[in-house]
């Protein structure tokens, strides 16, 4: 085709060639029982194997050099390219070039992922074409001189929506506004024909009204101004757009940007989040407790809504599992947080809050599973309603800016969880806790052109990460978003600043952060703080895999790239220390490989003893994972030096984790430090597992302190997951994201853990049922109210001893190179004993000269001596003198002045002071 009929035949289809692009959307769409209409079928489905780099340049990975590159592009996604034939169903096609010139820097590095292949470019005539172009069916054809086909392809858009409407970045009033006396609605959706948005007077009426918006071609965003202030109605869009492999279809979908919705997610509600009607008495006034001025400060409650109080007889039936239950403040529950924040826990996290897509917000149900302790009756029951049943843990986005309307008291009014929810944080900083959220934007609940897929049914393609057939990748178990695209990326630091502007909260834990990048995070903090004029505290899970592993398209926000930025990742080393084993291990590995808490080489259980290791090569282990927790203990700070069980000196970088460096944080506040979170077994379940079979459940409730102990103690951020500390049971599940109330109970009561609540479900844990029906069924494992009551009131002791002084969080890593020294440490050392000093010498809030603090896992008592403690006048901490100390053994031991021996009980942690 010659370059003057292409243009040509662009033009007569941009004059109005067919009535199909330029017919208003009417008001009856907006109430057709479907969620998409099919204007016009597609002709053929088509790989995306080619990737646009910018608004000129494509590469083709793997594509041949030789014949004529075209782009062909249809009104209708009628196009059909076999190989062998020849192209129909096109309005027109342009010629792609090979490019003479490299990609520039920029675009290089961003596709520096992509195989080699022909890069091509669009002329100068036709890049002005490229806005419109992108709103048709779009296919890349090499072919011969005569026409025939050789290969075709769709072409990934990212690459040239950001540079056709980079100044999209801009755009500050996406979703609704109300003011000035009208209400105005924008979109982003660059490849759209044309759009409209519906509105509705209630959340099941039909439309009032459809009104037909603008497209601004300098931002790809689409907008309407209606007259009148339509606060309380509800809207969402009308948009047509090409899809492949399905046509051009009329999406009617909600808004991205949506800030509440009707009941499931069906319909976008209209206001102001800064409303006087939404905000409930004294909002504006309630602030933050201020017991975080450093990252290191930081001691979390990790948390669901449901969770929380969905089996708690205290709270008022209509509030239990929702957010109101937060502000019941006489319930067990929140005596229980009441009483974790005057001890030292500053911040509560909450399991995702915002909208998710896999629990019914009406008419979903709770079944009431019975059976024996090893039976397999609980989870069948549970696992035949997981799909509308009540709960989930919410890992699936629908609509990021939106609270979850399953834990309202009505999801059909898009005030209640707006209000609800804030009355949920006033009550928690009226409690002394801040607030925290557990964010995922790494995937969404779906793709493509189902119900719930928000964004890819706006812009078809753009906002999920692709693969080279132009797939969406799934690493993350659903379909992950790329949040390296310009307007995935602002919707993160978006959304984020929302909450913590509109919402007040005050910290943020990124689910799977490792696959954002760096740069992206970086530009969030420094948004959030400026909006928020407070600093507020991101974390995430660092953990380096998929797509995106290893810097492969970014660099990731993952453990080993984020030093030196203040963002903090979860620190599965110290973790796996303490617990034995790693978070996949199945089977005979659950069993063998213990941790340091739970009996390595010094209690070997029978399934470690026949597997020989209980002699030399489990004290080797035992005395690599002593080095492990002492590094954990030193915030995992690279440059800090230790003394190792083979007598070398060396900074914790080089001592090794699995192929990484144990130390592996520049400061502090990167580090976050859990022995338990909502992922895996809970920490007693895992040592059901470890333990010999007959360790008494007193002697279990020791151990979990222990765990806690080493939390409590660690230089960096401590987290810890609601229940730890009261000895919570799942009943073994290692994955109970959709295990129903039932295997995800947790008693404010004290009375249970809910062990043996039956064989987890078959899913996720069916293999290993053999092995857990004994351990299910044996009583003696289950820990007494008594129990129970003591791993609360010693973690408690624990907190309040990490609140004491800041010497437990010290902000710097030059402050715990200079004040954090291990002994007992190299060849000769008591592995089992952690000893270490804090000198506290001129530090502010300090408050003691120094501080001895030793953790013995063993069950026999051991004496370790500090040389430099010899002739100091030294007692027990302060907490472990008082009447109610809750580990009446940590008090019998005793240090000798004279030769700076400390003699510490079996199973105990507990710390001595210099005034």
């Amino acid at each position: 085709m010659t370059q003057a009929f292409a243009t040509a035949s662009l033009f007569a289809f941009l004059a109005g060639a067919a009535g199909l692009a330029q017919a208003a959307i009417r008001p009856d769409s907006c109430d057709s029982p479907n969620f998409q209409i099919v204007q016009s079928p597609a002709a053929a489905t088509f790989d995306a194997r080619a990737v646009w780099l910018d608004k000129r340049l494509v590469r083709w990975p793997g594509a041949a050099t030789e014949g004529v590159f075209k782009l062909y592009h249809s009104l209708r996604g009628s196009i059909v390219a076999p190989v062998g034939g020849k192209v129909a169903g096109a309005v027109g096609s342009i010629v792609l070039a090979p490019s003479t010139a490299p990609a520039p820097p920029g675009v290089a590095a961003r596709f520096k992922y992509l195989a080699d292949g022909p890069l091509l470019q669009v002329s100068e005539n036709d890049v002005t074409n490229l806005p419109d172009l992108h709103s048709q069916q779009l296919v890349l054809v090499r072919e011969d001189a005569d026409g025939t086909v050789r290969d075709a392809t769709r072409i990934q858009a990212a690459g040239a929506l950001d540079d056709l409407y980079a100044a999209a970045a801009g755009l500050n009033t996406l979703g609704v506004d109300v003011a000035g006396g009208s209400t105005r609605f924008t979109v982003w959706a660059p490849t759209a024909r044309q759009a409209a948005v519906c509105v509705y007077d209630k959340a099941t009426s039909r439309a009032r009204a459809a009104y037909q918006m603008d497209f601004d071609r300098r931002t790809g965003a689409w907008s309407a101004a209606v007259p009148g202030d339509l606060t309380g109605k509800y809207y969402r869009y009308a948009v047509d757009v090409p899809v492949d492999g399905v046509g051009i279809v009329r999406d009617l979908v909600t808004d991205p940007y949506s800030v509440s919705l009707s009941t499931d997610s069906k319909r976008s509600y209209i206001t102001r989040l800064d409303a006087p009607r939404l905000k409930p008495e004294g909002w504006d006034a309630t602030a933050a407790p201020s017991t975080v001025r450093a990252s290191t400060d930081m001691v979390v409650y990790e948390t669901h809504v449901r969770d929380f109080s969905i089996n708690d007889p205290s709270v008022p039936e209509a509030h239990r599992g929702k957010y109101l239950a937060f502000t019941d403040r006489a319930t067990n529950g929140m005596k229980h947080l009441a009483a974790l924040a005057r001890a030292g826990v500053t911040d509560v996290h909450l399991l995702p809050v915002y909208d998710f897509g896999s629990v019914p917000e009406a008419g979903c149900v709770t079944p009431r599973p019975s059976g024996a302790p090893d039976s397999e009756a609980q989870q069948a029951l549970v696992m035949k309603t997981a799909g509308s049943d009540c709960f989930n843990w919410g890992y699936d986005p629908v609509h990021y800016n939106a609270p979850e309307g399953s834990y309202a008291t009505d999801p059909q009014d898009g005030a209640k969880r707006i209000v609800e929810f804030r009355e949920m944080v006033e009550s928690l900083h009226r409690t002394g806790l801040r607030v925290g959220m557990d964010v995922v934007f790494n995937h969404t609940f779906s793709a493509g052109q189902s119900e719930k897929s928000v964004l890819d049914r706006v812009v078809p393609g753009y906002y999920h990460r692709l693969n080279d057939k132009g797939g969406v990748e799934q690493s993350t178990c659903c379909d992950n978003t790329a949040t390296e695209n310009l307007m995935m990326g602002k919707l993160l630091v978006d959304s984020v600043t929302q909450w913590a502007v509109q919402y007040k909260i005050d910290s943020f834990r990124f689910d799977l952060m490792g696959h954002q990048p760096r740069a992206l995070m970086e530009q969030l903090q420094r948004q959030v703080n400026t909006a928020s004029g407070r600093r507020i505290e991101l974390l995430g899970e660092g953990w380096n895999f998929g797509e995106v592993a290893d810097n492969r398209r970014f660099v990731q926000a993952s453990q080993l790239s984020l030093n030196g930025s203040g963002i903090g990742t979860f620190n599965d080393r110290t973790r796996d220390a303490v617990r034995g084993g790693g978070a996949g291990d199945a089977g005979e590995a659950m069993f063998a490989r213990q941790g340091w808490i739970n009996g390595l080489a010094y209690d070997p259980n029978a399934h470690a003893q026949a597997h020989m290791q209980a002699g030399a090569q489990a004290r080797s282990e035992l005395l690599r994972s002593a080095d492990l927790v002492r590094a954990g203990l030193a915030g995992s700070i690279r440059s800090y030096k230790l003394q190792t069980a083979d007598d070398r000196v060396q900074n914790l970088e080089a001592i090794d984790y699995g192929g990484q460096p144990a130390g592996y944080v520049l400061e502090p506040g990167e580090v976050v430090n859990y022995v338990e979170n909502h992922d895996n077994q809970t920490l007693f379940d895992i040592d059901v597992f470890k333990l010999p079979v007959g360790t008494s459940s007193q002697e279990r409730a020791r151990v979990q302190v222990l765990g806690l102990a080493v939390d409590a103690f660690a230089q960096g951020v401590a987290y810890f997951h609601a229940g730890v500390d009261i000895l919570r049971s799942k009943s073994l599940d290692r994955n109970s994201f959709n295990s129903g109330d039932w295997f995800n109970r947790v008693d404010w009561s004290y009375q249970t853990n809910d062990f043996g609540s039956g064989l987890p479900p078959q899913a996720d844990n069916g293999k290993d049922w053999a092995a857990m029906k004994p351990l299910l069924a044996n009583a003696a494992i289950k820990p007494t109210p008594a129990d129970i009551a003591f791993a609360r009131d010693a973690f408690r002791d624990l907190l309040a001893v990490r609140t004491s002084s800041t010497l437990f969080r010290l902000s710097s890593a030059a402050e715990i190179k200079g004040r954090l020294r291990f002994f007992n440490t190299g060849g000769a050392q008591e592995p089992t004993v952690v000893a270490a000093h804090l000198d506290g010498n001129g530090y502010p809030g300090a408050n003691f000269k120094g501080i001895h603090y030793f953790i013995n896992v063993d069950k026999v008592g051991h004496t370790v001596t500090d040389a430099q403690a010899a002739g100091k006048a030294l007692h027990l901490h302060p907490v472990f003198l008082a009447p109610g100390v809750a580990d009446k053994r940590a008090t019998q031991a005793a240090f000798d002045a004279a030769s700076g021996a400390f003699s510490i009980p079996p199973r105990t942690a507990v710390v001595f002071v210099e005034d």
